[in-house]
C-alpha cells in the first residue's frame, strides 16, 4: 500500500493528478469491503481518491473580489485568538488530550462576523467595522490566526515542569521569547517544504474537510447551501445543549459501563472496563456520550477508513498487551498504578526526583545511588515501545521503512533538490532582498496535472520561500540566545542536532499528516536521542525536546493551515500574517494561562489521577521523560538495563512493514494494503493515559460514517457528513468553553453539580473502584 492508499478512500491509487475519468473505475470494485451498493452509474458515486474528494465535497471556486485585508478581520482574528489561546492551554491540564476545533474557531468567528455585518452602520469611522458583507476570505483569515493561537506551546510544558517539580519560576521575558523562538522555528522550516507537502492534491488533509464544506454552506447561494446550513445549525444547537450533561450535571454519560454498576469494588473490572476518570482503567466495552472526548484530537468522521481499520486494530492489541504485561507481572507492573505517567521507588510511591539532583540540576550518582532507580508502570513501558515500533509518532522507524517501500518515487521527487546542480541554482536564484520579492509564481496553469485549487491560487502573490527563512533565522537566533540566558544546560551542538532531526522528520511525518490526517510526533525518539547525547542532564533534554520535536509539530499545523488557505482560496501572503500574528499572541497567552492554572490547581496537576476536570498528565508525562532519558538514559536503557528493549524496538520498527509489502507484491488478494503498520504499532501503546470511556463510541462514529454512511448512501455523505462533523465540534467546544470558567475552576474555584447517582463527585463517575 502506498501512502495515498493509505488515505484514499478505496482501494485505487492515485499514479498521477490528470483529470479524472468519468468511467466506472471511479468506482470500488465488487467484493471490497468499501465497495458501493448504488447504481455504478450514478453520478454520485463513492468518492474514490484524494483529487475527487478535493473536487467533489469542497469547492474549487473562487472569487478575486472578496477582501481578506479588512480591519473588521484582524480585530476578530486578534480577539478570537486571544479565546483560542485561552483554550488550549485549559485543555492542556486536562485528563485527556483534547484540541481546538477548527469548526469552533470558525463558527465562532462567522459569528461575530455576521453580527458586526448585521448591526454595526456602514459610514463614518464605523465604516471600518462593516466594510461590507463578511466574506469567506475574511472567514478563512480569522479561522487561520486563532488556529495559529489556540495551541498550546511546548514550550509552556517546559516551564510548567519546571515550575511543578524543580520549583523554579523562570523568568517572564525570556520565558515569552522561548516561546516565540520554539513556536516559529517550524513555520521556518514547514514553509520552505511547501512544493512537496502542501501543492500536490494527494496531500488532501482530510481534517480540514469538515471546516471547508462549512465554509460552502455559510458563504454559498441556492437551496443546497441553505439545507446544509440548516442541518448545521440544528446540530450545533442540539449538541450545545447535550454537552451541558455529560460536562456537568450528569457526567456518568462521559461512560456509562454495565460491568462497573454491576462489580463496583472490584479491582479488575476498574482497570479495564472503568474508563471515565483520568487513569482510571481502558474502558473496555464503555459507551460514552461526551462529543469532547469521542472527538478529543480529531474527529471520526473526517479520518478515512483504512487509517481508521488500523487504528482499530492498534487498539485492540493494547487492551491485550495491556492487561498481559500487568497481570503478568512483567517490569514489577503490579507494584505501581495500572495507568499512570510517574515515576516510583520499588514499592509503589512517587519518586522524588529532586533528591537525585545536584545545585546544577544534574544528576549526582551518589544521591542516585542512595534514592535507588526509578520505575515506570508497565502500561507505559509499553506505550514507549510502541512509540519506536511505530515510529509514526515517535521513533520514524516503521514510517521511514514504510515510506520507503511504497512511496520510493514521492522521496525521490521531495529530495530532488539535494545536488550540487539544483543547490547551487537555488543560491543563485535566492532573492535576498525579500522586501522586494513579487511573489508571482511561474506555471503553466494549463497544465492538468496541477491540482485545482492550486491552480486558482496562482494569481495571488506568493509569500515566497525568503520569508520563511527569514522566520527561521530570526528565531534560530533567538532561540540561542534563550538558551544560554535561561541556564538550559544544552549547548550549541545540542540545539543544532535537534534541529536536523526535525527537518528530517518534518518530510516523512509531514507527508503522513497531509495524506492520512494523523498529526504525529518524534517525542519519544528526540528524548532518547537527547538522552544518548546530554549524559545526566534532565534540563538539557526538555530543551533538546523542546526544538526537536515541537518544530516537526508546529510545521505540521503550518502546513494544515496552508492547505485551509489553498482550499479556501485565501492569498498567500494573508495566510502568512495570520499565522505569524496568531502564534505570537498565542504564546502569550498561553504563558498568562498556565501561571493562572498552576496557582489555583497545584495538588491535583501533582496528583496520579486527577479529576474528571484537571489533571496534571502531561506535565508529568514530560518530567519523567527528562529525567528518565535525560538523566538516567544509559541506567535505564541501555544494553543489559532494564528497559533495554526501548530503544531497541527503534531498530525492530524498521522491518515490521517489510513482510506486509512483500504480502502485497506477491499476493495481492490477501489485501495487506489495508494494513497501515506504523499505525497499529502506535497505537499499542494508545490507552496509557486519560479518559478512555469513550473510544468505543469513537469507533463507532467512523465507521458508521465513514463506511456505512459513505458506501451506502454516498450522496448524502457528499452534502452533510463533514458539515454534521463541523457542528459537533463546534457546539461541544463552545459549551465547554462557557463551562470551563463558569463552574470547573479555570479562573478560580470550582462549583461542581451537587452529588447524585450520576455525577459522584468523590469517586469514578462511572461507579467502579477507584484506586489511585
Amino acid at each position: 500500500m502506498s501512502l495515498t492508499a493509505a488515505a484514499a478512500i478505496s482501494e485505487h491509487i492515485v499514479p498521477s493528478e490528470k483529470a479524472l475519468s468519468t468511467s466506472d473505475k471511479s468506482l470500488d470494485r465488487t467484493g471490497d469491503v468499501e465497495t458501493a451498493t448504488v447504481d455504478p452509474d450514478n453520478e454520485e458515486g463513492v468518492l474514490s481518491n484524494e483529487r475527487d474528494i478535493a473536487t467533489h465535497v469542497i469547492s474549487v471556486d473562487d472569487d478575486p473580489s472578496l477582501n481578506p485585508w479588512t480591519f473588521r478581520a484582524f480585530l476578530i482574528g486578534i480577539g478570537l485568538s486571544a479565546f483560542g489561546g485561552v483554550l488550549a492551554e485549559i485543555y492542556y491540564f486536562k485528563p485527556q488530550t483534547v484540541l481546538v476545533s477548527l469548526m469552533f474557531l470558525a463558527v465562532v468567528s462567522y459569528i461575530l462576523g455576521v453580527f458586526m455585518e448585521t448591526f454595526i452602520p456602514r459610514r463614518g469611522l464605523l465604516r471600518y467595522l462593516n466594510p461590507g458583507p463578511f466574506n469567506k476570505k475574511e472567514n478563512a483569515f480569522v479561522v487561520i490566526m486563532a488556529s495559529a493561537s489556540a495551541n498550546s506551546a511546548l514550550g509552556t510544558e517546559v516551564l510548567a515542569v519546571q515550575r511543578l517539580y524543580y520549583n523554579i519560576t523562570p523568568n517572564a521575558g525570556a520565558s515569552v521569547f522561548l516561546l516565540f523562538s520554539s513556536q516559529l522555528l517550524g513555520y521556518g522550516i514547514g514553509g520552505m517544504m511547501r512544493g512537496t507537502l502542501l501543492y500536490p492534491s494527494k496531500m488532501l488533509y482530510p481534517v480540514v474537510l469538515p471546516l471547508l464544506s462549512m465554509f460552502d454552506a455559510l458563504y454559498e447561494g441556492g437551496m443546497a447551501a441553505r439545507k446544509k446550513l440548516r442541518v448545521f445549525y440544528i446540530v450545533f444547537t442540539a449538541i450545545f445543549f447535550w454537552e451541558l450533561f455529560p460536562e456537568w450535571i450528569f457526567p456518568l454519560l462521559t461512560g456509562f459501563s454495565i460491568f462497573c454498576l454491576a462489580a463496583p469494588n472490584n479491582a479488575v473490572v476498574s482497570r479495564v472496563f472503568g474508563g471515565t476518570n483520568g487513569n482510571e482503567g481502558l474502558g473496555f466495552l464503555s459507551i460514552g456520550f461526551d462529543w469532547q472526548y469521542i472527538s478529543p484530537g480529531v474527529n471520526p468522521m473526517a479520518i478515512p477508513l483504512k487509517a481508521q481499520f488500523s487504528n482499530f486494530l492498534g487498539y485492540i492489541l493494547c487492551m491485550v498487551v495491556f492487561v498481559a504485561v500487568y497481570y503478568n507481572n512483567i517490569w514489577k507492573a503490579q507494584n505501581f498504578p495500572f495507568l499512570s505517567q510517574l515515576l516510583f521507588y520499588e514499592n509503589g510511591t512517587q519518586y522524588d526526583q529532586t533528591l537525585i539532583l545536584n545545585a546544577n540540576y544534574e544528576v549526582d550518582p551518589t544521591l542516585l545511588a542512595e534514592q535507588g532507580m526509578p520505575y515506570y508502570s508497565g502500561t507505559w513501558v509499553v506505550y514507549l515501545l510502541s512509540q519506536n515500533l511505530a515510529s509514526s509518532p515517535n521513533g520514524l522507524a516503521a514510517t521511514s521503512t514504510h515510506l520507503l517501500l511504497w512511496n520510493w518515487n514521492d522521496i525521490c521527487s521531495a529530495w530532488s533538490w539535494m545536488n550540487p546542480s539544483s543547490i547551487k541554482n537555488i543560491w543563485a536564484n535566492f532573492d535576498w532582498k525579500f522586501w522586494q520579492a513579487d511573489g508571482m509564481r511561474k506555471q503553466d496553469v494549463d497544465d492538468e496535472d496541477i491540482d485545482p485549487h492550486y491552480k486558482q491560487m496562482l494569481k495571488y502573490p506568493d509569500a515566497p520561500n525568503s520569508w520563511y527563512f527569514v522566520v527561521f533565522l530570526l528565531s534560530f537566533v533567538v532561540a540561542l540566545v534563550v538558551l544560554y540566558k535561561t541556564d538550559s544546560t544544552l549547548p550549541w551542538w545540542g540545539f543544532l542536532i535537534s534541529l536536523l532531526l526535525a527537518t528530517f522528520s518534518i518530510l516523512f511525518l509531514g507527508a503522513l499528516a497531509g495524506i492520512t490526517g494523523l498529526i504525529f510526533s518524534v517525542q519519544t525518539f528526540v528524548q532518547m536521542i537527547g538522552g544518548y547525547l546530554h549524559k545526566g542532564l534532565p534540563v538539557a533534554n526538555m530543551y533538546f525536546v523542546l526544538y526537536g520535536y515541537n518544530t516537526v509539530y508546529q510545521a505540521q499545523l503550518l502546513l494544515r493551515d496552508l492547505k485551509i488557505a489553498q482550499y479556501a482560496k485565501l492569498p498567500p501572503r494573508a495566510a502568512f500574517t495570520a499565522q505569524i500574528l496568531g502564534t505570537l499572541l498565542g504564546a502569550v497567552l498561553n504563558y498568562i494561562m498556565m501561571n493562572s492554572i498552576i496557582d489555583n490547581q497545584r495538588e491535583i496537576l501533582l496528583s496520579v489521577q486527577g479529576t474528571n476536570i484537571w489533571s496534571g498528565q502531561q506535565p508529568q508525562m514530560y518530567n519523567s521523560q527528562a529525567i528518565a532519558w535525560g538523566g538516567l538514559s544509559y541506567e535505564l536503557f541501555s544494553a543489559g538495563q532494564r528497559y533495554q528493549w526501548v530503544p531497541l524496538a527503534y531498530v525492530i520498527g524498521l522491518f515490521i512493514p517489510v513482510p506486509f509489502w512483500v504480502i502485497h507484491r506477491y499476493w495481492p488478494k490477501l489485501r495487506a494494503d489495508y494494513l497501515y503498520t506504523p499505525i497499529i504499532a502506535y497505537y499499542i501503546g494508545w490507552l496509557c493515559v486519560g479518559i478512555n470511556s469513550c473510544i468505543l463510541s469513537y469507533f463507532a462514529v467512523a465507521f458508521l460514517s465513514q463506511w456505512w454512511l459513505r458506501t451506502r448512501y454516498p450522496r448524502w455523505f457528499t452534502k452533510y457528513n463533514y458539515i454534521v462533523g463541523a457542528a459537533l465540534d463546534g457546539g461541544t467546544q463552545v459549551m465547554v468553553f462557557i463551562l470551563s470558567f463558569a463552574v470547573q475552576g479555570a479562573g478560580g474555584t470550582s462549583h461542581l453539580f451537587t452529588t447524585w447517582w450520576g455525577a459522584d463527585q468523590g469517586a469514578n463517575y462511572d461507579h467502579c473502584l477507584m484506586l489511585n
